[in-house]
């Protein structure tokens, strides 16, 4: 038998260092995610206008998806 060492890292110990390297990664990338926050653009006419539109791929959707005309 050989009395060789072999360097093994627990479990809990590799978690800790995962961690700690992932908060330190998570600090330095948020920094410039962060902006100023800008108003909505939209006025009130264009808030209340109708968006739902029954084109062709819509219509072809009901159809195969049986639902009722």
């Amino acid at each position: 038998m050989s009395d060789e060492k072999k360097a093994t890292v627990g479990r809990r110990d590799f978690l800790r260092k995962v961690g700690i390297g992932t908060v330190g990664a998570g600090a330095t990338l948020a920094t410039p995610l962060v902006g100023s926050a800008e108003a909505d653009s939209e006025n009130n006419d264009e808030k209340r206008k109708a968006r739902y539109k029954e084109s062709d791929h819509v219509k072809a959707y009901y159809r195969v998806n049986r639902y009722p005309a």
